[in-house]
């Protein structure tokens, strides 16, 4: 599992690939965290390479995503695969985290809410 993150607009982008499961999501959250110290902003994280997500995935970004609403940061999920947004949908993570279809919709909607 990998996290690079880049800055676009006003938006930290975090493209995570690899499989995010009970192996990586410790290191994933750990990872994801780091790369939030000294950005204040908005935050897209993009899952397109992440083919499977298991519960301890979904914990880990549901984490971060309360770490995020705590500080009045926006935080958006792009690029979901079948099976992972199969199971954002069957987990009900689709009705509280924004997801998007891929990045530029992700950033689009953020440039909307400013």
């Amino acid at each position: 599992m990998k996290v690079e993150t880049q800055k676009i607009e006003n938006a930290l982008v975090a493209a995570v690939s690899g499989r995010l499961d009970g192996a990586s999501a410790s290191d994933f959250e750990e990872k994801f965290s780091g790369a939030l110290v000294g950005h204040g902003g908005s935050v897209v994280c993009d899952l397109g390479a992440v083919p499977y997500i298991s519960s301890a995935g979904l914990r880990a970004v549901l984490v971060i995503a309360k770490r995020l609403s705590q500080a009045d940061r926006s935080f958006l999920v792009c690029g979901l695969s079948g099976p992972v947004a199969e199971v954002f949908r069957l987990s009900g993570f689709d009705r509280i985290i924004l997801t998007h279809e891929d990045r530029e919709a992700a950033l689009a909607a953020l440039r909307l809410s400013e």
